[in-house]
């Protein structure tokens, strides 16, 4: 890893100003945005039987639950509102079929490392479904000993003793949803929830046993201000979680129907946003919290910040992880599952994805296959993202080729970054320089071949800084 990316972040708010547009977040390369219909389920079927003959690499697996018992209106996830409980039932039993879809290709017993619950909010299905659900895993995979499960986990919705049944469950990461502490904010947002009732949550996942515990917040919320924010900071450190995720709110009304509910008149200004991000750098820092790179941050004791140290962090669409998870089976509405070189995602629409799978078939309904080009790239790509830097020399190593001679249209796009101070590039290769390291997007769209064949103007991205 490279001197730079251990060096404090520095935050020039003239370069931010200067190259922070809108642009992808790289969870993948090639992005979603460039998914089509070219790949369907028997495109997908047929990487799920290569993946039969690799049962000694490394395998993830995402569960989507889309449920939530109350809508917030910042939210950007694919989600059902209900109050009916009872719609996880018929839920529980297309996941355990489509388990069977995956493995009638793969083989049964192929061993998980990492496994991770997202939604919606996951914990909608009650403890006992739960269970039926590791259940059906378990019969259909092998977990690994020292594997990562996480969950995400609406403190609305659970009390400690749900916590220690999760972990009872076998999960050994957890994340809660916070966004901000403040009554006023949460009010706006249509999510209550008491500072008391949080930390409660984070005590009983240390009692139970969780190896890694994660709050988010998000900075840019309707009616935020930078003092109110410092103290939902303050009381975040002051309940020591071992992860922080600092989202910067992204208010599309075109594309996220429940952010009309937000009145645009109610959020803050860019020269507040700037200030409550700067804060929070500044109070993280001084708490022990290191920058892993665009909003996530790690107390410097966690395995994530330890994974940075040694090289070895990585990132796929669940954000970073500490090993690299290899494949990645994806299942339930609108989940994309990374495996051999295909991108593929099942259906967005809970009714299509039910009789999808009601029809005994995969439940794709588009995403891409990359060739040379891509796997190239995005080796660069979660270099950049992950550690700050690219060596060319490993790249080389990994993929058979010249890689400054195959990346140079990418070193020409980084000029201008160059020129900044924010990049450096040489010989060796490329480092994100500390005033840059907010800007690695950017830095990662130098990369992004398919940028050019899109409308211009990052429609549908969120702002880079």
């Amino acid at each position: 890893m490279s001197a730079a990316s251990r060096e404090p972040l520095v935050i020039d708010a003239e370069l931010l100003e200067r190259f922070g547009g809108r642009g992808p977040r790289y969870t993948s390369y090639p992005t979603a945005d460039r998914f089509d219909e070219r790949v369907d389920a028997d495109r997908y079927g047929r990487a799920l039987l290569e993946r039969a003959d690799r049962r000694g690499e490394s395998l993830g697996l995402y569960v989507h639950i889309p449920f939530c018992r109350v809508i917030c209106y910042y939210c950007a996830c694919n989600k059902i509102g209900t109050k009916h409980v009872e719609q996880s039932t018929p839920y529980l039993e297309a996941l355990r079929r489509e388990m069977t879809l995956v493995t009638d290709r793969t083989g049964r017993g192929q061993t998980v490392r990492h496994l991770h619950f997202g939604g919606g909010t996951p914990t909608f299905m009650p403890d006992a479904e739960l269970g039926q659900l590791f259940d059906s895993m378990r019969e259909h995979f092998e977990f690994a000993d020292d594997g990562e499960y996480s969950i995400e986990v609406d403190p609305r919705t659970v009390g400690p003793q749900r916590i220690r049944a999760l972990r009872d469950l076998g999960l050994n990461r957890i994340s809660l949803g916070v966004q901000d502490f403040d009554p006023t904010v949460q009010a706006a947002v249509n999510r209550i929830q008491s500072y008391e009732q949080t930390v409660a949550l984070i005590e009983a996942a240390r009692d139970s046993g969780f190896r890694s515990i994660n709050v988010d917040l998000i900075y840019g919320l309707p009616k935020q201000n930078p003092e109110s924010f410092r103290e939902t900071l303050r009381k975040t450190i002051a309940a020591a979680p071992d992860r922080i995720a600092l989202y910067h709110y992204a208010h599309l009304p075109t594309l996220f129907k429940p952010q009309r509910r937000i009145s645009e008149a109610d959020l803050p200004s860019s020269e507040a946003k700037a200030r409550m991000f700067e804060t929070a750098v500044s109070m993280f820092e001084a708490a022990g919290y290191l920058h892993l790179g665009l909003d996530h941050f790690a107390h410097e004791n966690d395995e994530l910040a330890i994974a940075q140290r040694e090289g070895r962090l990585h990132r796929n669409f669940q954000g970073y992880c500490s090993h690299d998870s290899g494949d990645l089976i994806a299942l339930g509405v609108s989940a994309i599952s990374s495996v051999g070189d295909v991108y593929a995602q099942n259906d967005k629409v809970l009714d299509g994805y039910y009789r999808r799978i009601e029809r005994g078939e995969l439940p794709i309904v588009r995403g891409i296959a990359l060739d040379e080009d891509d796997f190239i790239r995005r080796d660069a790509i979660q270099s950049l993202m992950c550690d700050f830097s690219l060596r060319w020399d490993a790249l080389d190593a990994r993929r058979g080729i010249d890689s400054r001679t195959r990346l140079a249209d990418a070193q020409a796009a980084l000029a201008p970054l160059v020129e900044a101070g924010a990049v450096r590039v040489d010989e060796s290769g490329i480092d994100v320089l500390p005033r840059g390291r907010l800007l690695v997007r950017a830095v990662a769209m130098a990369f992004d071949r398919h940028l050019a064949e899109r409308a211009a103007g990052g429609v549908g991205y969120s702002r880079i800084a």
